[in-house]
């Protein structure tokens, strides 16, 4: 029964095909055994291989949304997801915080769309600075951390790692290791390795899996767990077929 599971919050995007987005991350949240909520940023139009539009959700009324849930249920853990700006986002976290100090935040990093469509471009650092350090983790892969952090990946971001949120580096866009996460905690790295020789892309891959790490922070599983737990659900979510389409399964 939903009283014996942890209450987890979406706030991310509607796409109407499933794949990605509230959709996804409610499919996520129940085969991990999490009671999933889900409050919309944008509604959109959309299939698995093309974008068409997107209607952003007014702030004030995503507020009030957040500050109805959390007056009603005690949500562990948050994710987020598209955003049309960092004001945007800074509301919301902020509300999180202000409602309910202990909660994580996990920020999956979606500045465009697995069709190429811009959500958000990022041009205010010291605003992106204070945002995250109310975020417990995001989930960049290479194409973003090099929008959100230019030095991460020439090495000169090392010294400066320590004081920032943890990040999980997805390793689907890195033709050198293909598949092979990095997780940058405060005073150490782990390196995730795939355990399958051969996956399928899908649409919305990055929503499953960080959805479904928010689950099992949710769940009580440390960071380095909850991404390496998330990372066996994902391997098993991209080859559940060979289409943009996937299926979820229970682990």
């Amino acid at each position: 029964m939903s009283k014996n599971r942890p209450f987890v919050l979406s706030i991310a995007g509607l796409d109407p095909s499933g794949g990605a987005g509230i959709l996804a991350d409610v499919k996520t949240f129940e085969q991990l055994q999490v009671t999933g909520f889900a409050i919309s940023t944008a509604n959109t139009i959309q299939t698995e291989s093309r974008f068409y539009e997107i209607l952003w959700t007014d702030l004030d009324f995503v507020i009030r949304s957040i500050e109805t849930l959390f007056e009603n249920y005690k949500i562990e853990t948050v994710k987020i997801g598209i955003i049309p700006s960092l004001s945007y986002l800074n509301s919301i976290v902020s509300t999180i915080k202000q409602l309910s100090p202990n909660t994580k935040i996990v920020w999956d990093t979606v500045l465009k769309s697995s069709t190429e469509f811009d959500f958000i471009s990022i041009k205010n650092q010291e605003l992106l600075e204070a945002i995250l350090s109310k975020i417990d983790l995001i989930t960049p892969n290479y194409n973003e951390i090099r929008q959100l952090f230019p030095d991460f990946l020439s090495g000169n971001f090392e010294a400066k790692k320590d004081s920032t949120t943890p990040i999980l580096l997805k390793g689907g866009h890195n033709a050198e290791e293909v598949g092979t996460d990095y997780l940058y905690l405060q005073n150490e790295t782990h390196k995730l390795l795939p355990s399958a020789t051969i996956c399928y892309e899908k649409h919305g891959s990055g929503c499953v899996l960080s959805s479904a790490i928010t689950a099992n922070l949710a769940l009580g599983q440390s960071v380095e767990k909850a991404c390496k737990n998330a990372k066996i659900y994902i391997e098993k979510y991209l080859n559940s077929s060979t289409t943009l389409i996937g299926y979820h399964y229970v682990p």
